[in-house]
């Protein structure tokens, strides 16, 4: 059953810590089934992890009050609807400051091309996910949306060539 552990989400640049939900083999056989198929009546879950079909609803309510279940979405072929192309991109800021995170986080979080955002350590301060057309969809983003936020100093890209792996489910 599902025991939710304090959280620690401080607003900062330093490494965050976020105390697990505890779950137990039925919680997992459940967020497994839905990872697979996020669509599944509550009906068939039931049936998937042999509860009740109140007792499974019950246990999805508390998975989804303990944020372990975020939100349900449909996976999109990304070539499919004409965006083929990832590209990795590291961004280097004039200034660590909170006030440099949040103004950058901010004004990136309206670039639609960023479909992944990550506050990394190391030698860049940023590491981008940007789906693209073709290269001049991404000369376009990079001058006319990347360099122009406030406090970038660097910007640094890579192209990838084939996606290897690509997971939509964790491990658990």
């Amino acid at each position: 059953m599902i025991e939710v552990k304090s959280q620690n989400l401080r607003r900062s640049p330093s490494l965050k810590t976020v105390s697990a939900v505890a779950l137990d083999d039925t919680d997992r056989k459940m967020i497994r089934a839905l990872q697979g198929d996020g669509r599944m009546t509550n009906a068939d879950l039931a049936r998937t992890v042999n509860l009740s079909e109140s007792a499974c609803l019950r246990r999805l309510r508390a998975l989804e009050a303990a944020e372990v279940i975020s939100r349900y979405a449909a996976i999109i072929n990304e070539r499919a609807v004409g965006l083929p192309i990832s590209v990795f991109v590291t961004v280097t800021l004039s200034s660590q400051a909170e006030a440099s995170l949040t103004a950058f986080e901010t004004a990136i979080a309206t670039v639609p091309e960023v479909v992944e955002c990550y506050l990394m350590t190391g030698g860049s301060d940023y590491l981008l996910r940007l789906v693209v057309r073709d290269v001049d969809d991404l000369e376009r983003v990079h001058s006319r949306e990347l360099t122009r936020i406030p406090g970038v100093t660097r910007v640094s890209s890579s192209v990838a060539m084939r996606t290897v792996v690509k997971r939509g489910a964790l491990p658990v």
